[in-house]
């Protein structure tokens, strides 16, 4: 029977976290502090994953972390977190931790974490601490990863759909607002497909004039109109083998669409000026941010070619609709950032973290990564203040976290919290990062009962 350890100061909650793990078919310790776990952990006593808060009366949670690497104690630690303190969720993934998960805790979602961590830790061999300590300190700007997929349901969802479509010849439509993360997502399904070690050539198909589509898709003979000097291979011979990557495929205009439609239901192409058919074998993935379903009922695309590129589609979530995956990004961002601009930033202070999150972002990941850039650049210290923020966010964007939020605003925040927490003004206080005093005030203040 698995073992797991909460680390959690409020007893209800942790009460109930535990009687509901042991129905789950758990063995379930729990303490209040780190000073309480670090009495019920052993390098030997089978615990096989900590559950742990961050905010705990004698130490932070991460202290119990570190204190679990000095003994050489890798049982894997997922973070609980609120809202007001989720940035810290980066740090604690940066010093080894497994996963975390942001409060009010969601039990499906929990339950997921837990099982994924423990199935993760047991195909790996316990490193040595000479090993872990070299992992921990390889993780810096000069090693970031280029992308990061997220933690948060919308983004396991949208891999676990990835994961079951790439190893099959299914054409794969992606639809989603621009700067989600689309082509990355196609260049995902190829490197998981039989097809990986094969091509993979992108075309965007906003960017093509409507003369010289059937050149760009088909290539094209020298000589066969003004300006082809020389023979020249299009999208689907460069492809040939592995993936086609089709972006912004509603842009398509509708005697192109015909053409795309013949080349993929014969698997033939002729080049433009060309007396001779080239079978091709491709693999399609096509994305847009149009709603295609309506393009063809208003007769802009073929309702025939739809059919065609979308046997399968995957929907990408918003920035907005990825919770705390935020964090994440907008670390591996300043990371990146701190590599292109030879800068040593070191994160984001606690206004600035409230300033990201109250954002809507509606540019996605892309506007996120242009903030967080102009952000690194404008900052002399070590952390991103919402000063520095709100700088590179620009003149239209939010003021500082600092500056008063308008009534029915503010007024709607803290309603909400108190929702979340069940009328709990402490833990409410909490998850809106004020004092208990302060939402006393502004609640008395707004008439909030």
């Amino acid at each position: 029977m698995p073992h797991i350890l909460i680390v959690e100061d409020d007893i209800a909650f942790g009460t109930m976290l535990q009687t509901w793990l042991r129905k789950k078919g758990f063995e379930v310790d729990k303490a209040t502090s780190v000073g309480a776990a670090v009495k019920l952990l052993s390098p030997n006593d089978g615990v096989d994953l900590v559950l742990s808060d961050l905010r705990l009366p004698d130490h932070d949670g991460l202290r119990l972390l570190a204190w679990m690497h000095e003994h050489n104690i890798y049982a894997p630690f997922i973070v609980m977190t609120n809202y007001a303190e989720v940035q810290n969720a980066v740090l604690a993934m940066k010093s080894g931790a497994a996963d975390y998960i942001a409060k009010p805790v969601q039990p499906d979602i929990l339950l997921q974490k837990i099982n994924d961590a423990m199935d993760q830790n047991a195909q790996q061999v316990n490193p040595t601490p000479k090993t872990q300590n070299s992992k921990l300190k390889t993780q810096n700007p000069e090693t970031a990863p280029r992308y990061i997929e997220g933690k948060s349901e919308a983004s396991r969802q949208l891999y676990s759909y990835v994961e079951l479509v790439a190893p099959t010849p299914m054409s794969v439509l992606i639809l989603g607002a621009s700067g989600t993360g689309k082509e990355y997502v196609a260049h995902r399904i190829h490197d998981l497909s039989p097809r990986h070690d094969r091509p993979f050539f992108a075309l965007d198909c906003g960017a093509i004039p409507r003369d010289v589509a059937a050149s760009e898709f088909f290539g094209h003979k020298k000589g066969s109109f003004t300006g082809a000097d020389t023979d020249k291979r299009g999208a689907f011979e460069a492809a040939n083998g592995g993936t086609l990557f089709l972006d912004e495929v509603g842009n398509l205009s509708y005697d192109v669409q015909v053409q795309l439609l013949r080349a993929l239901q014969e698997r033939r192409i002729r080049p433009v000026g060309g007396t001779e058919e080239i079978p091709i074998d491709i693999r399609l993935v096509c994305a847009t941010n149009e709603n295609l379903a309506d393009a063809v009922s208003e007769g802009r695309f073929r309702e025939d070619l739809y059919h065609r590129i979308n046997e399968f589609t995957i929907y990408m979530p918003k920035l907005s609709e990825r919770g705390t995956d935020l964090f994440l990004f907008a670390d591996l961002f300043m990371r990146h950032a701190n590599e292109e601009l030879n800068r040593s930033v070191e994160g984001f202070d606690s206004a600035a973290a409230e300033l990201l999150a109250s954002h809507s972002w509606p540019g996605n990941l892309r506007e996120l990564n242009n903030v967080v850039k102009r952000a690194v650049l404008l900052t002399r210290g070590n952390l991103i203040t919402a000063t520095e923020l709100t700088l590179a966010m620009g003149p239209t964007q939010p003021a500082p976290v600092t500056a008063l939020y308008d009534e029915d605003s503010e007024r709607s925040r803290i309603v909400a919290a108190l929702q979340q927490t069940n009328g709990n003004k402490a833990k409410a206080a909490r998850l809106l990062g004020i004092d208990r005093k302060t939402i006393y005030n502004k609640m008395e203040k707004l008439g909030i009962e």
